[in-house]
């Protein structure tokens, strides 16, 4: 187990290729093959113990929980491979002059459906293409294809976030063009996701008018790594409590530099503004690349 976020040890992660249908099995080892006790193999096997009048015990395994020290050495190991790894995709990026955005939010705040409009309202301008997380099924990744781009769906079993070889295999799928823009479609979840960089230019989270206002302080560490927070769902506002003033407050409070775009996905209300930070982030990726 991961003491990081808990993602199991057997967890199984598979890209599928929605374009040609290949699907590949990813070994998440990183998570599982450093917990291994040899010296200790012989408290996994039932034993019994004779007493002097004959009668007979049967004692369970003993299993030793792993110190402390070793977990976080673990985590330090698992993050240092992924930020490792994050580098070479930047790289990657950065040299094709692709701009690559990861975005977070929890289920259901509408991420594939700002996708979606996205990709239908920019196609005839921006090459788009996406990778699409999930723990299972390709429900999304199918929507994305129907909306006109290319997809990957990485689904991760019981892991609960995306980490940088993910993308790096998507990508060797995919095969963005120069100048595309990559959308990364995060495993729903406002924890583990903040913690892995994917070698993405910019993290975007995005809360919906749905979730109360005071998820920027309830789950902090998502919002002071977002450069953007989305407020989305807004043709909602009348028929919920939610404050824009305050969701916006707690998020400066957590994050002073993030910025903050208003939308509604379903209605197009306030998407100009989001094609618009796209735009601004496409010419710094290309002024980058001559830097």
């Amino acid at each position: 187990m991961c003491g990081h976020c808990g993602c199991g040890d057997t967890a199984g992660t598979t890209l599928l290729n929605l374009e040609t249908g290949k699907e590949i099995a990813m070994d998440r080892g990183a998570h599982s093959h450093d917990h291994g006790h040899d010296a200790h193999d012989h408290h996994d096997h039932e034993h019994e113990h004779v007493h002097a009048d004959g009668t007979r015990h049967s004692h369970a395994p003993h299993v030793h929980a792993a110190p402390a020290a070793e977990v976080v050495s673990l985590e330090a190991r698992i993050l240092a491979k992924n930020d490792a790894l994050a580098v070479k995709n930047r790289a990657w990026f950065r040299g094709r002059e692709i701009l690559a955005l990861n975005l977070m939010s929890a289920p259901g705040a509408g991420k594939t459906t700002l996708l979606e409009r996205t990709i239908r309202d920019l196609s005839k301008r921006l090459t788009l293409s996406v990778i699409e997380g999930d723990q299972a099924t390709a429900n999304d990744g199918e929507r994305i294809r129907a909306a006109g781009a290319a997809a990957v769906q990485v689904n991760t079993g019981s892991g609960c976030h995306l980490e940088a070889d993910m993308v790096a295999r998507g990508l060797q799928e995919l095969r963005p063009g120069v100048g595309s823009v990559v959308m990364i479609e995060n495993v729903g979840n406002l924890v583990c996701p903040a913690l892995f960089d994917l070698g993405e230019r910019a993290k975007v989270v995005i809360l919906s008018v749905t979730e109360g206002d005071d998820k920027p302080l309830k789950y902090p560490h998502v919002f002071k790594a977002a450069d953007l927070m989305i407020l989305n769902k807004i043709d909602l506002l009348p028929h919920v409590d939610f404050d824009v003033a305050r969701a916006i407050d707690r998020a400066s409070q957590v994050n002073p530099d993030i910025a903050v775009l208003q939308l509604s996905a379903r209605t197009g209300a306030g998407l100009d503004t989001w094609y618009d930070w796209l735009d601004h982030q496409i010419a710094a990726v290309r002024e980058d690349a001559f830097a």
